[in-house]
Order: C-alpha cells, then structure tokens, then sequence
C-alpha cells in the first residue's frame, strides 16, 4: 500500500518478494505487523533492506500462561515470534500501542483484547486492516470467537472497534479473507 507521501507500507507481508522489492524501489519503505505471529517474510525482507518494522510486543511468559493455562516451564522465554527482531538492536523498530496514530495517518486501535493484536485504519486509503481480530473463513468478516481467551467476549472486541464506523472506510483488508468493503465491517461490528 502506498500512501500520499510515496511511502510504502507492508502489512503482514507474506511471499511474492520480488514484486515488493519492486514496489519499494525507490520509496521509504516499513513493515506493519497486526500480530507478532504473522511476522512471515519480514525477517528476509528486513535482513535484505533494512526496513524499519512496526510491530505489537511479543507475548511475554505471563501472557502466554495467562492466554493459554500452561505453566511457566512451558512457555520460557515467552513468544518465539519476533525473538530475532527483539534482540538485535542494530534493526529500527516500534512496539505499537492502540490510541497511536503514525505518521501518514496510520491509526492503531486494539486488537482481540491483549496487547499483542491490533488494527489499522489507513487514512489515506479508507482502509481497515485487521490481522486476527476480524477475519473471513468463508462466513464473511466476523470476530473469531474460537480464538477469544481469557474469558473476553466478542462484545468486549466489537466495543473499542466501532469508532472505525464513523471513519470514512471504504476497504475492508483482512489478513485472513479476501479485501471487501464497509458494509462488511460494520455486519461485523454490529
């Protein structure tokens, strides 16, 4: 995605490489992460580039015991997930928090109700981006109540969302799905 200012925005990039590099030529480039899990092709296109990442912290020993019931010995060390971002400092990155507007516009907003997931709202596009918070398996975009912990309901996901809907959103792009439009986050929002 390309904003006003020429810069390029990789959300969750996931294969077709050389077309990015592509794309990219040119263009200050960063990758955007909704979740630490989709990480995908960011480390070989960080370690090629050197492009700045922007990325929710990874899950920490307690949120996984939290998340999960499993005890600390289970989970040392915390998330595997962005370990080689989180401990190389020669590499520029951000730890997102929702309420955080970027520059070009990029509104963050919370994700399923950890610290861990967020959602874009891209200005210039009228776009929504949304990682594992809203998806589409086939049912169109919903809230994935099977992946909700914690005793989080979908309400409690829905709430802090639907300010989105008095955005001007013209795209709905969820990270599992194909694009589609505001009608559809807002039957999922509802």
């Amino acid at each position: 995605m390309v904003d006003g200012a020429g810069r390029l925005l990789l959300f969750d990039p996931l294969g077709a490489r050389a077309e990015l590099e592509e794309l990219a030529a040119g263009r200050e480039t960063a990758i955007l992460l909704t979740v630490p899990w989709h990480e995908r092709d960011t480390q070989a296109l960080v370690s090629r580039h050197g492009w700045p990442v922007y990325a929710p912290r990874p899950e920490s020993e307690d949120d996984l015991m939290q998340r999960f019931g499993v005890s600390r010995e289970q989970v040392a060390g915390g998330s595997p997930d962005l370990r080689w971002l989180m401990e190389d400092d020669s590499i520029e990155k951000h730890l997102l928090e929702p309420g955080e507007v970027l520059e070009g516009g990029v509104e963050v907003f919370p994700g399923q109700k950890t610290p861990n997931e967020v959602v874009f709202w891209v200005e210039s596009h009228g776009a929504v981006i949304a990682g594992d918070t809203l998806v589409d398996f086939g049912n169109g975009v919903e809230i994935n109540e099977r992946w909700l912990s914690g005793g989080v309901t979908r309400e409690q996901v829905a709430e802090p969302l639907r300010p989105l809907l008095a955005r001007p959103v013209e795209l709905m792009l969820p990270t599992h799905g194909l694009p589609t439009d505001r009608a559809a986050l807002e039957r999922a929002l509802v």
